[in-house]
């Protein structure tokens, strides 16, 4: 493959999603990605319901442009053939349990001495090492306790998660990150990435005003923006609308377009600060509003203002959507005979469009990655 890593061969010791998803990344971008499996395979494989052809719906979305083979990495001869490929490899990134990753030698101080220049990416809950390293760490208890489901859903409800697997696919962009700039970096060695860490550096300004100021943030209603009035979704006639405005110029627009231009000038109303303090008397106008209409018809007003506002859809119109398709976003894995399909990578270079190949079978690679490795 072409691509901005060209060249690069990294081997992924992985499963489910975090280490996957860092190599689907790195895939992408053109690296050679050995994904290595125990025998029966990356339990993901068999994660998802849904078939297409001999490949799993869920291992597809995570391991297309990879080459699978099957090593043992508990016996003498698997690590053999370990450390051989390290030897003729940049880098590895593993999310195994930090047990695991030491027992299997899959940490730098091991590997060094096939390769003085491998970087060694271990991806895991509460990091490589410490008092909390072997405690069990899956993307629900990463979001519990972080504070992430407390600050998600509406307050009379319970606690909730993201709606999507958050804190593994986050874990896998920074694992990403960490071993591109060790490898920029021209030496090898170790990097520690922890989920924990990883969620809790993501609450930035959160956790930056719980720590200068001692104000903790709770769940609001309607998703609302803690500090910013009007940020939050209301409902319409027909439906959800997402409504972020910032600015006290798009404010007055807002006002002007809704028939309500009276609140330019109303000290409740005027700027940001104002409508912050009386967040609850402002919203219920806006609320009233905007169930006059439609969320499309708000939405074909309020954008060419310049007024921030967008219908709640679903993640099966966001796919069909036109923006979608002007991003080149769903793409065809392989020749399309499987007729499998995916969304793209996120990044865009200028003279490089990423081949999607299809996810590897089990152990399709063995004889071209392990054929002159030594059993």
């Amino acid at each position: 493959m072409s691509g901005p890593l060209s060249g690069l061969r990294i081997i992924e010791v992985g499963h489910m999603l975090a280490g996957p998803y860092c190599g689907l990344l790195l895939a992408d971008m053109g690296a050679e990605i050995i994904k290595i499996e125990p025998p029966e395979g990356d339990i993901a494989r068999s994660v998802s319901p849904h078939f297409i052809g001999p490949h799993n719906a869920y291992f597809a979305s995570l391991n297309r442009n990879k080459k699978s083979v099957v090593i043992d990495l508990a016996s003498d001869a698997g690590r053999a053939q370990l450390h051989e490929l390290v030897g003729r490899s940049q880098a590895l990134v593993t999310n195994l349990r930090p047990s695991a990753i030491k027992k299997l030698g899959l940490t730098y101080s091991h590997l060094r001495q096939w390769n003085e220049r491998i970087v060694c990416v271990a991806l895991t809950g509460y990091g490589l090492d410490g008092p909390y390293a072997e405690n069990p760490a899956y993307d629900y208890v990463i979001q519990a306790l972080t504070g992430v489901m407390a600050l998600t859903g509406d307050p009379a409800a319970p606690p909730t998660k993201a709606g999507y697997s958050a804190v593994d696919n986050s874990a896998g962009l920074v694992a990403a990150m960490g071993l591109l700039a060790k490898i920029v970096e021209g030496r090898g060695g170790q990097v520690d990435v922890a989920m924990y860490d990883v969620m809790l550096s993501q609450l930035n300004y959160l956790a930056g005003a719980a720590l200068n100021t001692g104000e903790v943030v709770g769940r609001l209603a309607n998703s609302s923006h803690p500090y910013v009035v009007p940020a939050q979704i209301f409902p319409t006639a027909d439906g959800w609308l997402t409504l972020f405005i910032t600015h006290d110029k798009f404010w007055q627009k807002f006002c002007r377009e809704a028939g309500r231009p009276q609140w330019i000038a109303d000290p409740q109303f005027a700027t940001m600060a104002s409508r912050r303090q009386n967040r609850e008397v402002v919203l219920a106008a806006i609320g009233e509003v905007l169930l006059k209409n439609t969320a499309a018809e708000w939405v074909r007003r309020l954008a060419p203002l310049g007024v921030v506002a967008a219908e709640v859809g679903s993640l099966k119109q966001a796919l069909d959507s036109d923006l979608t398709r002007s991003r080149d976003l769903v793409v065809t894995l392989g020749d399309g005979a499987q007729g499998l399909r995916a969304v793209a990578s996120p990044l865009k270079f200028d003279g490089y469009t990423p081949r999607y190949g299809l996810p590897p079978l089990l152990d399709e690679h063995h004889d071209e990655v392990l054929g002159k490795v030594p059993a």
